[in-house]
């Protein structure tokens, strides 16, 4: 008595492209990229830019986060 094959591939067919990234593939090198753009910045220019209601409000926001 022989066993039943399996005919079906679960590989994907080379015309298709499938790539899945995790999501912290995208989130550790965003959340890298904006330490290194404030050690960069220093203290006196997010304060600088304290005048720009936006983008220093949160500059001030992100360095007290990670000053506690």
């Amino acid at each position: 008595m022989s066993a039943p094959t399996h005919t079906r591939s679960h590989r994907p067919s080379p015309d298709a492209v499938d790539i899945r990234l995790p999501w912290w593939a995208v989130v550790l090198p965003a959340i890298a990229f904006a330490a290194l753009l404030l050690l960069m910045a220093g203290p006196g220019q997010a304060a600088a830019s304290a005048g720009e209601p936006g983008v220093g409000h949160v500059v001030i926001q992100i360095q007290q986060t990670l000053a506690r």
